[in-house]
């Protein structure tokens, strides 16, 4: 079956934007495509810094045969609305329709026959019109024309079963270009126009032309060559996959180099070196496996064969990678003269945020805050502080300042240099992480009650302003800093009273944004936002008792003295964020297979904080549910409460208290209350030993009198009295399977 092929020619499209760019030209045509009705078997992409390629394989000659219905007027509708449907509906009388009808009466259908279009004039259609949309994140204007790409286009390959579809488009008032089987091989190596019909024959004729399409296999040669380059040399590539996909983004015949630099520049930290090759230059750094360190050499891809073997090429390379190196070594050498301490008054003149002051308030709370949790995690306070004080100094480095990415890193090794203790150094470095899902988690205790201070505060800071993350938006990354709490805690088995923390500190916060502020008057609630709390999250009680004070002037004593307002405030406000850390344990279970109902039926428990402690209830409540009995108990539970939420909605009361033993007419009405009693008790005092796996055993017994309960017993009965004690036995039911988890969350 005819195959089509589609060529892209431009100048260099940025290598960040290739693989987004070659997914979406095959999604916008195979879309199109579609919706006319055509199928494909298969689809192929490629993409070089100069062109982006589709092929389709297996397409029909032309579109099928389509009938369409489309829906109009109401039967007895106005002339004119009759007249409008059947312009758009291409009819010359209302004869033409049929009449269907439906609850509100008989309207009107159009059936429209569609006539199937040649696949070549279809793509005549969408390839233009997808060149015209085409979703670049950043794209550009030449001449006085409409169109925009991401850099000047040159030229467009379409061939349909190996023969040119024509059409044509304008580049602006005064340029287009035409479709046509002619694309180009490399810029330099074979730069002269190449005919080409269909894939294999486009593959094989720009491999010639020193054009490896397929950029899989750019990224490969480049690493298969860069390692026998090293090994050579009895040195190891220090591989990094990010940097290989770039490189291969920014080549079209990628040539791998083995350079070389002064051994001297290896006094500097070897996290400036690579940083300094990988962001600027794009080189790959090497490693001495004999000392374990960097070796005086590097990776560079050329794009080009050069006669020498590319000596000159390195050596040029070389020359560009000495002059950053140099300007890295002045950086190192200058940040020295100043010890980190001395940097934290520098502090205040870095804004962290316009509402929640500058970086040194948030070192000043995120110390206090390490301190208070050090104890908690098995750090040492004095440690925790002390590096909590000096974990954002180096930002007033001119090295962080060059090279933002080494934040952290470089104040770890100034403070080495400073003589600090080496916990407190690495806590420096590791107070930023997890910053990602692979991001490895603190070891050293220190380095956890720093780093979950860090995020702590900037989770209670940016919610006490209102800033929260909204859909897809999170311009702080609110949403890392918890997944990264949630992970310090779950993989360091960390137990610790999350709302306890999180009202602690919000309180400080809400406190130091007030101080900070100096307001002179507190006309209405809603100069609450002014420091620091949106009035949409503190309670009612605060509320009315802020509206029934007649204050003026107050000073921070008078606020603290408003009857419970600011502990009902902070409490309130640690409730909303814990909703937020639900969220994030969620994401960070399910992608460890976990069920995100079994989490909320935890968390649906009150006071739960403890994060490990809730993970431990998630997974006996997930073993639990796997058995027949959990799942049999678990059906029960749904009975029991579906009749109770109908009896209750009907008489207008919950049903609550213990059943009265002596209405009961069934045995099994007894014996499901002896072991709703039996389990319960045996449950609660799992629960409070933190034996969750026992107290599911205790609940599995509830199975067999739940059953048949259900099977010989009718809830409502006509007696009155007996109905009600029914009922309470099928709340004793309810609450039994409530104290390990809120059942009704559970799904199924």
């Amino acid at each position: 079956m005819p195959e089509t092929l589609i060529e892209l020619f431009s100048e260099e499209i940025p290598a960040r934007m290739q693989k987004q760019a070659a997914e979406d030209l095959q999604r916008m045509v195979t879309g199109a495509l579609v919706d006319q009705g055509v199928t494909y078997e298969w689809a192929r992409i490629h993409y070089t810094p100069r062109r982006l390629m589709l092929a389709l394989g297996g397409l029909p000659g032309s579109a099928p045969d389509r009938k369409e219905e489309r829906k109009g007027p109401r039967v007895g509708a106005p002339e004119k609305a009759l007249e409008g449907f059947l312009k758009s509906a291409g009819l010359a009388s209302i004869d033409e329709c049929i009449t269907q009808e439906d609850k509100k009466g008989a309207f009107y259908v159009a059936v429209i026959e569609q006539k199937g279009r040649p696949v070549p004039e279809l793509l005549a259609e969408i390839i233009p019109d997808t060149i015209k949309k085409f979703p670049w994140p950043k794209s550009m204007r030449w001449g006085a024309g409409a169109l925009r790409w991401v850099r000047p286009l040159h030229s467009i390959v379409c061939t349909f079963d190996g023969e040119v579809v024509p059409f044509e488009v304008a580049l602006n008032d005064n340029q287009s270009i035409r479709s046509g089987n002619t694309t180009y091989g490399h810029r330099f190596m074979a730069p002269d126009a190449i005919t080409v019909h269909r894939l294999e024959d486009y593959e094989v004729s720009l491999d010639r032309a020193k054009v490896m399409v397929d950029p899989e296999i750019r990224m490969q040669t480049i690493l298969h060559e860069a390692r026998t380059l090293c090994q050579a040399q009895g040195l190891d590539l220090v591989e990094d996959d990010a940097l290989l996909a770039e490189v291969a983004g920014l080549v079209e015949w990628p040539v791998p180099l083995l350079g070389s630099f002064d051994a001297a520049f290896l006094d500097v930290p070897p996290e400036v070196l690579t940083s300094t090759m990988r962001t600027n230059q794009k080189y790959f750094a090497v490693r001495d496996p004999k000392t374990g360190g960097m070796a005086p050499n590097f990776i560079c891809v050329a794009n080009v064969e050069a006669d020498d073997g590319g000596k000159a090429i390195a050596q040029g390379n070389a020359r560009v990678l000495r002059a950053r190196f140099s300007d890295a070594r002045f950086f190192w050498d200058e940040d020295k003269k100043r010890t980190l301490e001395s940097r934290i008054e520098d502090l205040k003149n870095v804004v962290f945020h316009a509402k929640l002051g500058t970086v040194h308030d948030k070192m000043e709370r995120v110390a206090k805050l390490a301190r208070e949790l050090a104890p908690k995690v098995g750090a040492d306070p004095d440690k925790a502080e002390r590096a909590a004080c000096l974990a954002k100094a180096d930002l007033t480095t001119g090295m962080v300042y060059e090279f933002p990415d080494l934040q952290g890193t470089m104040g770890r090794y100034y403070a080495l240099a400073d003589g600090e203790d080496a916990e407190v150094a690495d806590a420096i470095r590791d107070h930023y992480a997890p910053q990602g899902p692979d991001d490895d988690v603190p070891t050293s205790l220190v380095s956890v009650a720093v780093a979950l201070a860090d995020k702590l505060d900037t989770l209670v800071g940016f919610w006490a302003i209102n800033e929260k993350p909204t859909g897809s938006k999170d311009p702080y990354a609110l949403r890392r800093a918890a997944l990264g709490v949630v992970r310090a805690i779950l993989e360091r088995d960390l137990r610790v009273n999350l709302v306890g923390w999180l009202s602690s500190h919000a309180d400080f916060v809400i406190t130091d944004n007030y101080e900070r502020a100096k307001f002179k008057e507190l006309d209405s609630i809603r100069e609450l936002e002014k420091w620091g709390v949106p009035s949409d999250i503190v309670s009612e009680l605060a509320l009315d008792r802020l509206k029934n004070m007649e204050l003026r002037a107050p000073s921070y004593g008078a606020i603290t003295g408003l009857g419970g307002i600011r502990p009902a405030v902070c409490y309130t406000f640690s409730g909303a964020l814990l909703d937020f850390f639900a969220d994030r344990l969620k994401v960070y279970l399910r992608d460890r297979g976990a069920r995100h109902d079994l989490v909320d039926a935890v968390f649906a428990m009150e006071g739960q904080d403890d994060l490990w402690l809730i993970v431990q209830r998630v997974n006996a409540l997930s073993d639990f549910l796997a058995t027949d009995d959990g799942a049999n108990l678990l059906a029960g539970y749904k009975r029991a409460a579906n009749i109770l939420r109908i009896e209750e909605k009907k008489d207008k009361q919950t049903v609550s208290g213990a059943a009265n033993t002596e209405l009961f007419a069934e045995k099994a009405e007894s014996d499901l209350y002896a072991a709703i009693d039996a389990a319960t008790g045996i449950a609660r005092e799992a629960v409070a030993k933190e034996d969750f796996a026992a107290a599911m055993a205790a609940l599995a017994k509830l199975r067999g009198p739940v059953d048949l309960f259900f099977e010989g017993v009718t809830v409502n009965a006509d007696d009155p009295a007996l109905r009600e004690n029914r009922l309470k036995l099928l709340a004793q039911i309810r609450d039994a399977l409530h104290t390990v988890a809120d059942f009704s969350r559970v799904e199924g």
